[in-house]
């Protein structure tokens, strides 16, 4: 056999066969090209994962178990990890690649969502009204033959947040919500606790910061386009102290929302270690891997706090469901199952 070409087959049995050593880092990355270069185009049906270290990613162990629960045959999962804010044409190349090949149906986007949009927008043969919207792309996917880009974190955010937050959590407490952070997760999780359909349900206020004011002006005027009657007030923070300020100042039983990807993508977190967290506060960082030091400062300050699994979960079942065509439910038995099956793989 090829030794640079993963035996997938090989791969699913350790799906079935529960005594199975796991697949080495270096088996399941096999496929996976070198930083800044592409992949060889694909010899199975494959997806694609674009960020930053995808190979320390939890679905590498995760996305052959599901691909043998969900009956997706041989296929495979691929990454392309890019630095953060990479020229623009990188990102074209890599869509270029996905557009052309055959067998390349698709990929999840993380980290990556508004710069890939931004530098591709043309490439695109059709872009889903959130993924306009939004100004960002989370899922490539092909129909006919034409590339689709959706934005995803709309609806799996949501349903993170609905599994977080009991019904009615907002309008119980009258707490607000302090996204850090201004990327496509935190766009699209403000975007969401503003929808009027939520009624009396929405936090009092919203506050979003961001080190660069040009992704907290596209925020802004996507609110002010939408025309919400929720505050959405945006804040620079060019030091992390300037963070600690804004939490200080935030009613009882507020959220906080780690949405910076540092702890992840880069170490550290939002907030120094001397933040005053309010009473009743609830802390939630996107990540669930890395050193996630946001969600030590939590628990040393002794408030809740959830990692990024939840979101993990929906992020990618949703994308999953969209690449491969296949339907997956956001609840229930089925979706529980997955859970299951990717908690026995976490690493």
């Amino acid at each position: 056999m090829d030794p640079t070409v993963l035996d997938s087959a090989a791969l699913d049995s350790t799906a079935l066969d529960p005594t199975a050593e796991d697949p080495t880092a270096e088996e399941l990355t096999a496929l996976d090209p070198a930083p800044g270069q592409l992949p060889q185009p694909a010899r199975r049906p494959t997806m694609y994962f674009i960020g930053v270290s995808t190979g320390r990613s939890s679905i590498r162990t995760v996305f052959p178990r599901w691909a043998e629960e969900l009956g997706l045959g041989d296929v495979a999962l691929v990454g392309i990890d890019l630095p953060v804010h990479a020229p623009a044409a990188d990102y074209r190349r890599v869509v270029e690649f996905l557009a052309a090949d055959p067998l390349s149906l698709g990929a999840l986007v993380t980290t990556h969502k508004i710069d890939l949009y931004q530098a591709c927008q043309d490439l695109f043969g059709e872009i889903d009204p959130l993924a306009r919207l939004m100004g960002e792309v989370s899922s490539l996917s092909k129909r006919g033959g034409r590339l689709v880009a959706h934005a995803k974190d709309p609806i799996s955010s949501g349903l993170a947040l609905d599994a977080i937050l009991a019904p009615g959590y907002w309008a119980c407490t009258g707490a607000e919500a302090f996204l850090m952070g201004a990327g496509g997760s935190a766009i699209a999780i403000s975007w969401y606790l503003t929808r009027p359909e939520r009624g009396a349900d929405r936090p009092s206020r919203i506050v979003v910061s961001n080190r660069s004011t040009e992704r907290l002006a596209t925020l802004a005027g996507l609110h002010a386009e939408l025309g919400t009657d929720v505050e959405v007030r945006t804040v620079h923070i060019p030091d992390p102290g300037d963070n600690d300020g804004v939490l200080a100042a935030l009613p009882a039983g507020s959220l906080m929302v780690n949405a910076t990807g540092l702890g992840k993508d880069a170490p550290g977190s939002p907030l120094t270690d001397a933040a005053r967290w309010p009473a009743e506060a609830i802390a939630w960082d996107l990540n669930y891997r890395g050193d996630l030091v946001f969600l030590d400062q939590a628990r040393a300050a002794g408030v809740r706090f959830e990692d990024g699994w939840v979101y993990f979960l929906h992020g990618w079942t949703q994308v999953i469901a969209e690449v491969f065509d296949v339907a997956i439910p956001t609840s229930g038995p089925r979706f529980d199952e997955l859970g299951r099956i990717a908690a026995a793989a976490r690493r």
